[in-house]
């Protein structure tokens, strides 16, 4: 029943071409078409099926991390997939929808209050730094980069994106910039090499401060940066400007209108805000909301 299910879906895939193999045989999905796009996954285990059916794109992540099942080219079937997320959205309709109720209830005791994020950020930063150096580029970026050229790799691509914010902030040497959320350290180091500025910085990640901390002195900026390890909420002073680099997924939607409120706060009158996020179509977001993403399980 329920690979019947999954795969009644994936009949109706429209973008690229998915092929499905498990112990019954390999089945081709959708057609290739001037995009090219094609890719395979490989069902090492049935109750992927299951999984998938219970849980949509949540119970997918969930079974991959269980081995049950894989792709020679991960990043391709990512791909086709993102293609048709209206089409493969009927998953997340039918049963798994049922099951919400008791995952918002999970995450509801994971809510983003002082404590509770003190424990989330150290849940998913305080991993070890060694651990997201294996991923990260040599800046350890952990946000969206800005690619200049088709070719460009990931390095440049997050230091285009630092750049691009100091230019809209219009940042100068008489700047003094409050950031929430430090990450690595990353742009603060090129704001202020770069732009001269003064940086206030803050994390509630121990693992992060710690790894700031030896950034900034050893790239001989530790005079021109501040960094804290303090809650946003308990942030004071005022500011010329502020930006915060994908930080806001953490502020929880409950406290999206206290975080706001602290960041008017912060700034002087005539001062200038930068803030990257990570967005999502609007006719998503209401189903979205209700919803408990990979990250937040």
């Amino acid at each position: 029943m329920f690979r019947r299910a999954v795969l009644g879906r994936l009949a109706k895939l429209e973008l690229g071409q998915l092929t499905v193999v498990d112990r019954c045989g390999a089945y081709e999905f959708g057609q290739v078409g001037t995009h090219g796009l094609m890719a395979t996954i490989n069902v090492h285990d049935r109750r992927f099926y299951r999984d998938v059916v219970l849980g949509g794109g949540l119970g997918a992540a969930e079974a991959y991390i269980r081995g049950h099942w894989d792709s020679p080219d991960l990043t391709a079937a990512m791909r086709v997939l993102a293609q048709n997320t209206e089409v493969l959205a009927g998953v997340e309709q039918g049963a798994a929808r049922m099951l919400r109720p008791l995952r918002a209830a999970a995450n509801w005791l994971r809510r983003n209050t002082r404590a509770g994020s003190k424990r989330n950020i150290s849940a998913h930063y305080d991993l070890s730094n060694d651990f997201f150096a294996l991923m990260l580029d040599p800046t350890m970026t952990y946000s969206s980069g800005v690619f200049p050229r088709r070719e460009s790799t990931l390095e440049e691509a997050s230091l285009e994106k630092y750049d691009r914010i100091c230019r809209k902030l219009q940042l100068s040497p008489s700047d003094h910039v409050i950031e929430i959320g430090t990450g690595w350290g990353g742009f603060a180091e090129h704001a202020v090499k770069n732009y001269g500025c003064r940086i206030t910085t803050t994390t509630i990640s121990e693992e992060q401060h710690a790894y700031a901390e030896r950034r900034f002195r050893e790239a001989g900026i530790d005079g021109r940066v501040r960094l804290l390890k303090q809650d946003y909420r308990d942030l004071s002073g005022k500011y010329d400007k502020l930006v915060s680099i994908e930080m806001i997924e953490a502020v929880g939607e409950k406290f999206l209108p206290g975080y706001f409120a602290k960041c008017s706060d912060l700034l002087k009158p005539d001062g200038m805000m930068c803030l990257q996020a990570i967005t999502i179509p609007d006719h998503r977001y209401e189903d979205y909301r209700k919803s408990v993403d990979f990250i937040q399980r």
